[in-house]
């Protein structure tokens, strides 16, 4: 099964992040991917299974980050420098140790079929994503373009305060 997303506007986001420093475009891209996610995490933890498994519960290491755990970052070593921005929802490495039951109720294997989890929350989101990541990043920028006035007309205050003359106090003495 294939499926085809046909995008447009990167121009415009392209040229609207341009004007924002290297820093500031991913934080503002960092944000309106989690913001975006996230729901798509809460569909994941709603479809997985209820009970505990290897000591740990599966919905609770389901989350939305742009980080990556030690083993997820050696699996997808070739992919970092391709990249300006990533964010992931899944199963997180938990306190450091992988949590392969992730995999196992998605997959199933010899001893257990398969209950997935991932796959179905991704069919019933990845269009509503689509969606609320456009309207995030346009949040996001707009956010981010009032910070940068606000911070520039701060900085023309505090500019017009310093190279304003000086006048000094009048000296008052109180004479009795």
């Amino acid at each position: 099964m294939s499926v085809t997303v046909q995008t447009h506007g990167f121009d415009q986001l392209d040229a609207a992040l341009a004007q924002f420093t290297k820093a500031s475009a991913r934080n503002i891209l960092k944000r309106a991917a989690t913001e975006a996610l996230e729901p798509m995490a809460d569909e994941m933890r709603n479809r997985a299974p209820e009970a505990n498994v290897n000591g740990g519960r599966l919905k609770d290491a389901i989350g939305v980050s742009d980080k990556l755990g030690p083993r997820q970052k050696g699996l997808n070593r070739r992919n970092a420098a391709a990249t300006f921005v990533e964010v992931h929802a899944g199963v997180a490495d938990v306190g450091g140790k992988h949590l392969p039951s992730g995999v196992q109720q998605e997959f199933g294997n010899e001893n257990h079929s398969p209950q997935p989890f991932v796959r179905p929350a991704w069919e019933q989101e990845k269009m509503d994503t689509l969606d609320r990541l456009r309207v995030a990043l346009a949040d996001e920028i707009a956010k981010a373009t009032a910070r940068a006035q606000r911070r520039a007309a701060n900085a023309a205050a505090r500019a017009a305060r310093a190279a304003a003359p000086r006048v000094p106090a009048p000296i008052v003495s109180v004479v009795p």
